[in-house]
């Protein structure tokens, strides 16, 4: 048995306007609406209600006069461009939560507003409730724009590291990577150039000037002309990338000193002799890969020598640990040991000696650090390309195209180099300030250019450890 309910209505009666609240509300004002039933349908429209970095909390809290039983209520979010309706059945009387977001920005030529139809009881009475849900907008951010993290988490790094040569020219020593990450990575810096950019490419003039110069059209542009963007997700990003970049700086670190440990107890370690940078027995490493890139795939290429340059750092972190233990034991010794003058002068000078060894040491070690977090995001950009030539390997040993394989190239040559450099020789270098002042810019045409574009990010570090290995050779 079942019971048929059945009414003839006018459908401006039942329809009833609900404004959405602002996103700058955060949850802390609300629209109510209460609605007395007498019949079966209500259509509640949700005004202004058209952009996907819009989420609310809708709360339905249904009371009835009388106690008798009640057939349960049926509520339907209804979004009339898109197939994302939600319909959710509750008991009446009851308190109902529904998530109200969308999956795609209402078109420009489409009038129609998302509805709430609520399918009632009669003789109930019905409050709605709306409120801007703050951790709804941040997943929201997240969902759309969380392909561009890596870009946003690059950028802080590369200002980082810029701040790194930076503290090398006026102090003469290499700070750590995670201090001066908070002193360098300021969203000032980077976004309002962009969006002066933008603002600017609304006009006629300046997008004739800037196509004459054959640049590409900004990434921000083209997201906000698809009503995808709006100006705090690019502000809410920055920080997410600062704290990412932060805690894998930590993250990396802690892992160093791990394998590190677990080399020195292994294999007894060895001292890491001096060596000019570029010699015969390098360039004949550097031509394999080359060749392997040009003819394979470069993201291979690129993981060998990413390989090679973490036994480094390991190795680096190893002798400098090592060392560093050795210099307190002496030091300790011949504070107990009685010596005469002449004796304690040249021990004196030897302790220097030793001291100034280790800390030039350490500061190599910090900026091998930051070089190796700096490429390990540019190894993980291009690990699709890896993925997809091992899996197609059997049908062709050349990956074509071939995203990364000039990158990778130059990539090869330039770390084959670095890998092997110190501090000291880019102190003294006429191109350090340069290499200092140019991680910003780079920082700004990356976030520029590279949200739509993943595979541009590489480039932007590859000219910028171009130019740190120019200054270990200028």
């Amino acid at each position: 048995q079942y019971t048929l309910d059945c009414e003839f209505f006018k459908e401006d009666s039942r329809t009833v306007q609900l404004p959405v609240t602002h996103l700058f509300s955060l949850g802390l004002s609300s629209s109510k609406i209460l609605l007395n039933s007498t019949g079966l349908l209500y259509n509640v429209q949700l005004q202004h209600f058209n952009q996907i970095y819009q989420a609310f909390k809708i709360y339905i809290e249904s009371h009835c006069q009388s106690l008798k039983e009640r057939k349960p209520s049926v509520y339907r979010l209804h979004v009339p461009w898109s197939h994302e309706d939600s319909i959710i059945v509750a008991k009446v009387p009851s308190f109902t939560e529904i998530s109200a977001k969308l999956h795609i920005a209402q078109p420009q030529n489409d009038s129609r507003v998302p509805e709430l139809n609520i399918y009632a009881s009669s003789d109930c009475q019905y409050e709605v409730i709306l409120k801007t849900s703050l951790l709804q907008i941040l997943g929201q951010i997240i969902r759309f724009h969380a392909g561009t993290l890596p870009v946003y988490i690059v950028s802080n790094i590369l200002l980082a590291y810029g701040g790194q040569l930076s503290t090398l020219i006026s102090t003469g020593q290499c700070s750590d990577f995670s201090l001066e990450l908070v002193r360098t990575a300021k969203p000032y810096k980077v976004e309002p150039l962009i969006s002066i950019v933008v603002f600017l490419q609304g006009f006629n003039w300046f997008r004739e000037i800037w196509e004459s110069l054959s640049l590409p059209e900004v990434d921000a542009a083209v997201l906000n002309s698809r009503d995808a963007w709006f100006p705090l997700v690019s502000l809410i990003l920055f920080l997410f990338g600062t704290g990412i970049a932060y805690w894998s700086g930590v993250f990396f670190s802690t892992c160093l000193r791990l394998f590190s440990s677990l080399w020195s107890t292994l294999i007894r370690p060895t001292v890491l002799q001096k060596d000019k940078l570029i010699t015969p027995r390098r360039l004949c490493g550097v031509l394999p890969l080359a060749l392997l890139s040009w003819t394979t795939c470069g993201a291979f290429a690129v993981f060998i020598i990413y390989l090679q340059y973490l036994f480094k750092v390991i190795k680096l972190h190893v002798n400098d640990s090592d060392c560093s233990k050795e210099t307190s034991r002496n030091s300790s010794t011949h504070t107990v040991k009685k010596q005469s003058s002449m004796d304690s002068t040249s021990k004196a000078t030897q302790s220097l000696s030793n001291s100034t060894t280790i800390a030039e040491a350490v500061n190599s070690l910090k900026m091998h650090v930051t070089i190796l977090n700096l490429f390990t995001w540019i190894v993980l950009l291009n690990l699709p390309s890896l993925i997809y030539w091992l899996k197609n390997l059997r049908y062709n040993v050349r990956l074509d195209p071939d995203p990364c394989r000039s990158t990778a190239i130059i990539l090869v040559c330039v770390l084959e180099i670095l890998m092997n450099s110190s501090t000291s020789e880019v102190k003294s270098s006429k191109l350090l300030k340069i290499a200092a002042k140019v991680p910003l810019p780079l920082s700004v045409a990356m976030l520029a250019f590279g949200r739509m574009h993943l595979y541009k990010v590489p480039h932007f570090v590859t000219f910028s450890l171009l130019l740190h290995l120019l200054c270990c050779i200028v």
